[in-house]
């Protein structure tokens, strides 16, 4: 297993979905990718913990305003919240959550970037993130899928230290995050028949054993297929949605994680 137990600052480290019924959501995801969830009680909010073979991969909770869209979060490890607030802010990004605590658990705060995507921050205590990433049943990769490839460049540069390195993914003009020199995620430019109402965002690979038999556990539990699957150099993708509508991806990576 790709077990973590920590995050360099600048590093995804986190998903969590907003769902308008977490109940079902969590039956819909433990189907999928064998999640074992857990209320974390009523002081809490309604939010659950998801663990694969012991070891936390996500968390579920309930959308906190009304008419807000079902969606999957990116989480970024940052040293100070804060600090990586104020820089966004002056790196032209919006605050739509100022830093807050959570807990013991950490320090957090909500961001839309430059190019209309939201991203989360997160700054650990007692919980530094997933326990379990690139491995089925845990997220493999972040990408952000964006009309203003680059602005997006300029922001996360400058904020996260992030270096852009362009791929040829299959034909498709990639660019791949680098930070220190590793791969950390993937942005690429919204293709103009995606509605101009739909905005940029954050999108989130999870890992599995079949990429077919996942989608089909996908369509069987009420949800949607976007794109896919098909063969790429990284392994098997598609892109699909749950019953409410949150879309995210599912990859049977070829050969070691994507990230």
């Amino acid at each position: 297993m790709a077990e973590f137990t920590s995050y360099a600052p600048g590093t995804p480290c986190w998903v969590d979905l907003a769902s308008r019924d977490v109940e079902a959501a969590a039956g819909f995801y433990a189907g999928l990718f064998g999640w074992e969830i857990q209320e974390l009680g009523p002081d809490a909010g309604g939010y659950r913990m998801a663990s694969k073979n012991g070891k936390l991969a996500a968390g579920l909770g309930p959308v906190m305003n009304e008419g807000q869209p079902a969606a999957w979060s990116t989480y970024i490890c940052v040293a100070d919240a804060d600090a990586a607030v104020a820089s966004a802010s002056q790196a032209g990004a919006q605050v739509a959550m100022q830093p807050m605590d959570v807990f013991e658990a950490g320090r957090m705060a909500v961001l839309t970037d430059p190019t209309g995507a939201f991203v989360s921050l997160w700054q650990p205590r007692t919980h530094i993130g997933a326990g379990l990433a690139n491995e089925p049943g845990a997220f493999s990769w972040n990408e952000l899928d964006t009309r203003d490839t680059a602005a997006a460049e300029a922001f996360y540069s400058a904020v996260f230290g992030w270096t852009p390195h362009k791929l040829d993914m299959g034909g498709m003009a990639y660019t791949e995050w680098q930070l220190d020199g590793r791969p950390i995620g993937g942005m690429t430019a919204m293709p103009p028949q995606v509605p101009p109402a739909v905005p940029s965002f954050w999108l989130v690979y999870f890992a599995v054993e079949d990429c077919d038999a996942a989608v089909d556990t996908v369509k069987a539990g009420g949800g949607s297929v976007a794109m896919g699957p098909m063969d790429l150099p990284v392994g098997r993708l598609a892109v699909v949605a749950d019953a409410e509508g949150a879309p995210f991806a599912v990859i049977k990576l070829a050969a070691g994680p994507a990230s």
